[in-house]
């Protein structure tokens, strides 16, 4: 497999941060990029020109929005475990996968989503070895050790 080919083929390739935001909101709206990302730019004024603003500065918010663009508006196929510890634009897309039609979202849908991960991270947080059951002393590192 070339990596500079399947680099080339890469959706995300030469597209300007404007241009990809553009698309997406002109297919879906702000409502459903809220819905479904959860982040303020798209609920509170919303516009394009903030929304870039906050994204260039906020390196998580717009990796979560090129994931956006890559899984649910080009609709390729999710990204393998390995390739997804890595920023979209350095994922490589393997060759034969093209891009597809827009998913087509709800509000409904993705506030299902949202209760699903709630459920999850609860049924997370009652397990014995979650980090959030462990005694954790918020004071340790101010008081003074003891000799």
């Amino acid at each position: 497999m070339n990596n500079e080919s399947n680099y080339l083929n890469h959706p995300l390739r030469g597209l300007s941060l404007k241009s990809l935001l553009t698309q997406i909101i002109n297919h879906y709206g702000f409502e459903i990029l809220y819905a479904y990302l959860n982040i303020n730019c798209f609920k509170t004024n919303p516009s394009i020109d903030s929304s870039i603003k906050f994204l260039k500065k906020t390196q998580w918010a717009r990796e979560k929005v090129e994931d956006f663009y890559l899984y649910e508006f080009k609709n390729l196929p999710k990204a393998t475990s390995e390739q997804f510890l890595l920023p979209p634009r350095e994922r490589i897309i393997p060759e034969g996968q093209e891009p597809g039609e827009p998913k087509v979202l709800s509000v409904e849908d993705a506030m299902r989503l949202r209760e699903k991960h709630v459920r999850k991270s609860a049924e997370w947080s009652t397990r014995k070895d979650s980090p959030s059951n462990k005694k954790i002393d918020p004071w340790a590192k101010c008081r003074p050790r003891r000799k």
